[in-house]
């Protein structure tokens, strides 16, 4: 059992823990959420030995190994299996010790300990861990220092997958992972035997795996049940519990208090009047909880353009006369969502740059609406940015004819306020620039928005935020992202890049899911490609596929009207405890009276916010039934 007890830590005269306790048990997989800045890392880091805490203690059970990711992703001329085989210290030790060993009792110790720690079957295993991470036989055979940092960071995965520590401390996992190898993680966390404590913004990722949630909150530890959504869902409910407690402690307050102002002076009544000064003062106040004002995106609405945005006839786009795609027959409207599906290197991001204009194509046609106005975000432009100007300043070079008031208001719609706007770029944190770079991507009120990975270095709040711009942005938009729920919840079309082109993937993401998994399981992806492609020839198969298509739009009306449930439930959680709080009413009259105002106007949204989502369950569920009772595919 991980035990931490009455732990304080101060980083530069900041506290961020002071005297939190909690207790993480064996084989427990723990999701380690809060704000940015809270805190996680560094308590990562603390576990690991690498900070001292300024109080408190963090106990292990003698002998637990402790695996995290290097900082530095590994090199070298060793193959990838060699160096992810590496990863297991003790196995090598061994092996290296049995090529010189002479003495009999301690070859036969070094066999016994190497067949104990199933050495024999290692090669296997660090090969199955690579293959879930996108590297096949012939990538595992190349050295190491053949692949670019990122590729290389996920060999560094696999090496702490494979060494299999008692306690697994993974932070950000999936920030150098595609789809792809998002997904295969997700399941091989869900069985892995020792203790995990996981810290990632990827809110699938945390609702698939944890069995527990451990929340920074106020400098403590808290522990809930369950996964992110679970988490949050206890966290409302305790929320308005304490509210409404607060609120039956005040009313009791001023009773108490308006007995000793009437009785105090009385003789009669002194002795009564004395015993409840008593009683006020030993009644506890009830602190609430706090909760943070949520991030905000607010993409501007382009005006209307007629179809078709783009299309593409029987084009090629590559580099250097060499196509990395071919043969792509695709049009683009502007009300068309869709998610860009296919593992890293197979031309995602090279559509993306055609579909841009950074790219010209190698032959056939494309043909773009001449006002086509394009938003394209991709993470190598942070590199783009001065570190040594403010946001506003960046932000004012690229809008040179608009008014400074103009160009803050456009920065206020990605969250930064007046005091973030005037902070050089170089002291952003990696959200706050992603942010930036989404501001600066949109200040064209552009038609079509094209986002490669646009969730790193965002935090789950920005992202939801993030989900809620694009549900809520009248233009196209043309997603490759890491992040399911991003995709689920935005896009209504997929297109699949692989095999040297992009086709529309029939279905939906839960069939691609099913798709990998079966493409895993059968070990050859590209044969279960073929026999994918030939069997959707069939009436049946077709026709079964047509129909989960047709649910997408539906599952994604539902899952959207849920998220504004939930959204204005807190919206309506947040103003019932402002009116409990006495303040409100020491104030101007006018400021309470909007808030009642406010309140009514939210009670009236979620009442139509409910009904909208009940209607879309309804509907899901019904095509869904339908879709189920069609005869399933030979």
């Amino acid at each position: 059992m991980l035990q931490i007890t009455d732990l304080t830590f101060r980083y530069g005269g900041r506290l961020l823990l002071d005297h939190a306790n909690a207790s993480v048990g064996k084989g427990q997989r723990v999701a380690l959420v809060g704000r940015n800045g809270t805190g996680k890392t560094t308590l990562l880091r603390l576990i690991v030995g690498e900070l001292a805490p300024d109080g408190g203690s963090l106990g292990l059970p003698a002998g637990w190994r402790i695996g995290v990711l290097p900082q530095d992703a590994p090199d070298g001329e060793d193959s990838l299996l060699d160096t992810v085989l590496g990863f297991d210290r003790e196995r090598a030790a061994l092996l290296a010790e049995s090529e010189h060993a002479h003495d009999p009792e301690r070859i036969a110790a070094i066999h016994t300990r190497l067949a104990d720690i199933h050495a024999h079957s290692a090669p296997a295993r660090a090969a199955a861990i690579l293959a879930g991470l996108g590297f096949d036989s012939v990538a595992q055979a190349r050295p190491c220092a053949a692949f670019s940092g990122g590729w290389r960071m996920r060999v560094a995965l696999a090496g702490v997958l494979f060494s299999a520590p008692d306690l697994l401390l993974l932070d950000e996992p999936t920030n150098h992972l595609d789809l792809e190898a998002v997904l295969w993680l997700e399941g091989y966390l869900r069985g892995y035997p020792g203790t995990l404590v996981l810290v990632s913004h990827d809110r699938d990722l945390l609702n698939t795996v944890p069995t527990a949630t451990l929340h920074i909150d106020q400098q403590k530890l808290v522990a809930y049940p369950g996964g992110y959504d679970q988490f949050e869902r206890t966290r409302a409910a305790n929320r308005a519990r304490l509210a409404a407690e607060q609120t039956r402690q005040e009313a009791q307050r001023r009773h108490i208090q308006s007995f000793i102002d009437r009785f105090r002076a009385k003789a009669t009544k002194a002795r009564q009047a004395q015993s409840r000064v008593k009683a006020l003062e030993r009644m506890a106040p009830i602190i609430g909880m706090v909760d943070e004002d949520a991030p905000v995106f607010n993409l501007p609405a382009p005006d209307a353009l007629a179809p078709p945005l783009i299309t593409l006839d029987d084009a090629a786009v590559g580099y250097d006369g060499k196509p990395v795609l071919r043969g792509l027959d695709l049009r683009i409207d502007m009300d068309d969502r869709i998610a860009l599906l296919g593992a890293n290197g197979n031309g995602k991001s090279t559509l993306v740059k055609l579909l841009a204009g950074r790219l010209a194509p190698l032959s056939g046609r494309m043909h773009r609406s001449p006002k086509l106005r394009i938003g394209y975000f991709a993470q190598h432009q942070a590199e783009e940015l001065d570190l040594t100007a403010t946001p506003i300043q960046q932000l004012a070079r690229a809008m040179p004819q608009a008014p400074l008031e103009k160009v803050r208001a456009h920065l206020g719609r990605f969250g930064f306020g007046q005091t973030r706007a005037e902070v050089p770029i170089g002291q952003l944190s990696g959200g706050e620039k992603a942010r930036l770079l989404l501001a600066l991507m949109a200040r064209t009120a552009p038609h079509m928005l094209l986002l490669d990975e646009p969730t790193n270095h965002l935090d789950i709040d920005s992202r939801a935020a993030l989900v809620q711009a694009l549900n809520d942005y009248d233009g196209a938009v043309i997603v490759i992202s890491h992040d399911p729920t991003l995709i689920e919840l935005v896009a209504e079309r997929l297109w699949l890049v692989g095999d040297g082109t992009c086709k529309p993937f029939e279905g939906d993401f839960d069939d691609y899911r099913r798709l990998l998994d079966q493409r895993r399981s059968q070990g050859n992806g590209a044969e279960v490609g073929r026999r994918d492609a030939a069997g959707r020839r069939r009436d049946q198969r077709r026709a079964a596929a047509e129909s989960r298509a047709a649910l997408a739009p539906l599952k994604r009306r539902a899952s959207q009207a849920e998220t504004l449930v939930e959204r204005l439930g807190a919206e309506r959680r947040r103003l019932e405890a402002r009116l409990a709080d006495p303040a409100s009413y020491s104030g101007p009259a006018a400021a309470l009276i909007q808030l009642q105002v406010e309140l009514g106007e939210v009670n009236r949204r979620l009442a139509e916010a409910e009904e909208v989502w009940l209607e879309a369950a309804a509907a899901f569920e019904s095509a869904a039934a339908e879709a189920d009772s069609l005869p399933s595919a030979p």
